[in-house]
């Protein structure tokens, strides 16, 4: 863990605060490149996770920026609660929504909050002469984060603003963007689930392969998940050979958890990847929005924060 300490807290819009975080000591913080997060662990001992949404120009602090969400599950508001000079502890980046480096035409579609991750991604594909454009949607400019300094930014010839209820503005026509791009370009949404899936249903339909296709959810979508629908099944670890019930109300990880096996977890919804395992066998039953539907289909990596198994056993690469 990596102590820092709350150095400036910016209204950036309605709900959204940005904060710089700065070692401690003022010496360097680890480097980091676009589409990275870092794990923050709140005084309440809640950890969340959060896009850094801008590239460094001073190597001793981080910015992120976090809306206040009252569906949240405490993180944001305690967040905005944070104070300068409170202290912290943050993980060093991590980053599972990496530019790739194909040369290609770059479209960054956000969707509100989601605008976070991509704004370093636009500094990046400017900063190295890349073609690109960025497309923001959101409900009014007083809503949107960084929307006033995006507009003046190196890159404002690259913005389209998409403003739902803004008049003589309206929302992004997905059909048309994405039907100029399919063959030639690569995509990166990111923004609230229902949205990003709309995204990618589009891209799908439109024939967008979906290597070529780069999303990051904040939150899984909300599912009326009936715990009375889950069976019971059996975890075997592989290095092990122990086999654990899973009973229908509860996770893989909480028995592994209960069992003296360790598993990294962060997120416990299958949104950011910290507990991908490899699947040895079995048939996993995923609920997570981190892998995409090819890497589903494989079965050779799950996420036992949230999904459970088709077949009896399961028997992970622990």
């Amino acid at each position: 863990m990596i102590p820092v300490v709350v150095r400036n807290v910016v209204t950036e819009a309605q709900g959204v605060v940005r904060l710089v975080l700065g070692s401690v000591d003022g010496s360097a913080l680890p480097a980091f490149d676009a589409g990275a997060h870092i794990d923050i662990h709140l005084p309440s001992g809640l950890i969340r996770q959060y896009s850094l949404c801008r590239l460094q120009s001073d190597a001793q602090y981080y910015e992120i920026a976090v809306l206040k969400d009252p569906q949240s599950r405490g993180g944001s508001v305690e967040v905005h609660s944070l104070h300068i000079g409170d202290a912290v502890s943050i993980s060093a980046p991590k980053n599972h929504f990496p530019l790739v480096t194909t040369g290609r035409h770059s479209v960054l579609v956000a969707g509100g909050i989601g605008v976070t991750p991509l704004l370093p991604m636009a500094q990046q594909l400017q900063k190295t002469g890349q073609s690109f454009e960025f497309h923001y949607c959101a409900k009014t400019p007083e809503t949107a984060a960084f929307s006033a300094a995006l507009k003046s930014a190196s890159f404002a010839d690259k913005m389209h603003f998409h403003f739902s209820q803004l008049a003589g503005s309206d929302r992004m026509d997905v059909v048309n963007v994405l039907s100029r791009h399919s063959n030639h370009s690569e995509l990166y949404i990111c923004g609230p689930a229902d949205f990003i899936n709309h995204v990618l249903l589009q891209a799908k339909m439109l024939g967008w392969p979906e290597d070529r296709v780069h999303r990051e959810f904040f939150a899984a979508p909300a599912l009326a998940e009936n715990v009375s629908d889950n069976t019971a099944f059996k975890v075997k670890i592989h290095s092990t050979g122990e086999v654990f019930d899973v009973e229908a109300y509860q996770s893989i990880f909480e028995v592994l958890d209960n069992n003296g096996v360790f598993l990294a977890v962060s997120c416990e919804s299958g949104v950011c990847g910290t507990c991908q395992t490899g699947v040895i066998d079995g048939i996993p039953d995923h609920r997570d929005v981190f892998l995409t539907d090819k890497e589903h289909a494989e079965g050779k990596f799950m996420m036992p924060c949230c999904s459970r198994s088709k077949t009896p056993i399961l028997e992970l690469d622990l």
